[in-house]
Order: C-alpha cells, then structure tokens, then sequence
C-alpha cells in the first residue's frame, strides 16, 4: 500500500465527519441525504483500505454491499421526498407534522 494505513483512516474520519456536517446544519431533506451517502462513502473507504492492508478480501465483500445499501436508501429516500413534497410544498424537514399522531 502506498498510501500509510493511518492516513487513510484521517482520510475516513475526515469524510465521516464532513457528512455529519452535512447532515446536522442543512435543513433539507436532499442534502441530508447526501450527508448519510457521504458518511457510507468514509465507511467503505475504510473496508477496502483494511482488505487492502490485510490482504483480506471480506473488506471489499463488504463494500460491495454498502453501494448496494447506499443505492437503495437513494432510491427510497427520493421517493418519500417527492412524496412528502406533494403533500407539503416544501422539503424542509420541520413541516413534516403530517406522520405525528
């Protein structure tokens, strides 16, 4: 590996870090989205740098498996937003009261 494992993991936790940024100060519910894909973007960064340094290939079974979940949440979650937006007008997260009890 020519990159130093430890950079790698930096690199991770900075992209994790900048996904809960992203999740935590936009109030739309696109870009929260995008926060959580950029959160299992540093996760499956981390599995193929470790199947990579381990000479495993779990790690990269792994990630395939995260795009897989990652693609899906894409896809269902844009669905509930266009959704959601028929019924409200807007995709701030705060008029959502339609779901409450």
């Amino acid at each position: 590996m020519i990159v130093p494992f430890n950079h790698v993991f930096m690199l991770a936790g900075a992209v994790f870090f900048l996904g809960l940024i992203c999740i935590f100060t936009r109030r739309n519910l696109v870009m929260t989205l995008i926060g959580i894909e950029i959160m299992m973007n540093a996760a499956a960064i981390v599995f193929v740098a470790s199947a990579i340094h381990w000479n495993r290939l779990e790690g990269q079974t792994f990630v395939l498996f995260i795009i897989g979940v990652a693609a899906t949440e894409v896809a269902v979650g844009l669905a509930l937003v266009v959704a959601a937006h028929r019924v409200t007008g807007s995709v701030d997260p705060d008029r959502y009261n339609f779901l409450k009890w």
